[in-house]
């Protein structure tokens, strides 16, 4: 358990600091309080270092050993359950586990959760450990990858949600942070005082999607955004940043980030699935020319991947044996639900589609998320997987059964056939749904928000037949 090595650790640095601060005491406020900023870095970058290095010593540990892992994954959760269990008894076979339990959806499970049947959760213990191992192997691979992002007042978090799966305690709430914890304050209150710190080495966002929500924002309200900055303080050095703020909005969206904070190296956002557009688009524009990281995949059940480390190719996750309980059910075409049965993580094949399993220990719920992920690795016995798409999020006027990554592949070639045009985010829907089919055969309705594209000529409305557009830059496209 990772609670005693914690305590123990903070009572040896309690003890190696009281002399240092006894010491401060006598020195001038303000040098005594640089000096003690300092002294508070320096004890949570070791901290750090410390915890991460434990971490990672108990996740090769339990990949050497997946199977063993995840039994104990599994019994954890049966002995968790609240509800009887009926059969099982006290059973940790897995295949006694599957034959009494069977698969439930995900929208069977929300349905359960709004009848007082909650979801797993990141506050319970074992999840909680879960989610802070992602955390510390998180941070640590950031600072190895960049070693100055985590320096007093490098890193800022722009939405009220973070993309650090838990929360850090002291002393780690030290690492680089210039605004107050996440969740604190208004969205536009933590990008002005982001905006108001041009040494950023980092910018954090809950998701790509928020953080794409935020550079719109920021391009709609500069001006406001400026005459805050301005207003709040009659000093030299604001009225100056609000000029550069000015100056940097003028020139357009494309490399924003970079001309507000020169330094800037990194982007942080969680990957909850189907993000890829608006990283692609925040790459393209406003964040041209920077690295984007995440520290896990996270799904309702918590987290589910941890990230290898900035230097890995985007998108790929290590699934860990621990809890959730995860199970593998493979994607198989033109296949029958229920013929095909969940393997366990050793047993996930190379190249092999398959559909999340989490199951729930409060009522022992195997809970099919949706979520697709093919396995491209491996890490000691676990598979490492990118993910691919959400199942039940197909396209069907005509018996086509067109899925989410097909179409969002052909969507992205056609966009590209137009000059300059970056997509931003789309949506579709047949027309049946929209009622809009009166005097034509079925189609789609496709709504996509689109950047660099104005007064289309005739030559490219020809390249996407039914175009027809609702406002500059959001084009409605019938097919």
């Amino acid at each position: 358990m990772l609670l005693p090595p914690l305590l123990l650790l903070l009572l040896l640095l309690l003890l190696l600091l009281l002399p240092a601060l006894v010491r401060l005491q006598r020195r001038p406020q303000e040098a005594r309080l640089s000096r003690l900023a300092g002294l508070q870095h320096r004890v949570a970058g070791g901290a750090l270092r410390w915890a991460a290095a434990w971490q990672q010593r108990r996740l090769e540990q339990s990949t050497l050993h997946a199977g063993q892992s995840q039994q104990l994954a599994l019994r954890w959760c049966l002995q968790g359950a609240q509800r009887p269990r009926g059969p099982l008894g006290g059973t940790t076979d897995t295949s006694t586990f599957r034959n009494h339990l069977p698969l439930t959806k995900a929208s069977q499970a929300q349905e359960e959760e709004r009848a007082g049947q909650p979801l797993p959760s990141t506050s319970t213990q074992y999840y909680g450990e879960a989610s802070l191992q992602a955390t510390l192997l998180g941070l640590a691979a950031l600072n190895k990858a960049y070693p100055e992002v985590l320096a007093p007042g490098g890193v800022a978090c722009v939405t009220p949600t973070s993309p650090w799966p838990r929360p850090l305690p002291w002393p780690w709430h030290h690492l680089g942070q210039v605004v107050s914890a996440p969740g604190a304050k208004h969205p536009g209150a933590l990008l002005l005082e982001a905006l108001r710190s041009p040494g950023l080495r980092a910018l954090e966002a809950g998701t790509a999607a928020e953080l794409l929500d935020v550079f719109t924002g920021l391009e709609a309200d500069g001006k406001e955004l400026a005459e805050a900055m301005a207003a709040g303080n009659p000093g030299p050095p604001l009225p100056r940043r609000a000029a550069e703020l000015l100056e940097a909005l003028e020139q357009g969206p494309r490399g924003l980030a970079l001309r507000l904070w020169p330094k800037l190296q990194v982007v942080v956002t969680l990957d909850a699935g189907g993000q890829a557009e608006a990283v692609a688009a925040l790459g393209a524009l406003w964040c041209q020319g920077l690295a984007f990281f995440s520290p896990a995949y996270a799904a309702s059940g918590g987290v589910v991947g941890l990230n290898l480390g900035p230097e890995q190719p985007r998108g790929l996750y290590l699934l860990p044996p621990g809890a959730p309980f995860i199970e593998l059910l493979p994607v198989q075409e033109g296949a029958q639900e229920e013929a095909a049965s969940t393997v366990l993580l050793a047993e996930a094949q190379k190249g092999g589609e398959y559909e999340l399993v989490l199951t729930d220990h409060t009522s022992l719920t195997r809970c099919r998320l949706g979520d697709v992920v093919q396995v491209v690795g491996a890490y000691n016995q676990c598979p490492v997987v990118r993910f691919v798409c959400r199942l039940g999020q197909a396209l069907n006027v005509r018996g086509e059964d067109i899925q989410e990554d097909v179409f969002s592949e052909a969507l992205g070639r056609a966009v590209g056939q137009w000059p300059g045009a970056k997509l931003l985010d789309h949506s579709c829907v047949e027309s049946s749904i929209l009622d809009s089919s009166e005097g034509s055969a079925p189609h789609y309705e496709v709504f996509v928000a689109l950047r660099g594209l104005r007064n289309l000529s005739e030559e490219n409305r020809d390249k996407l037949p039914g175009l027809r557009e609702v406002r500059p830059g959001q084009p409605v496209l019938s097919s």
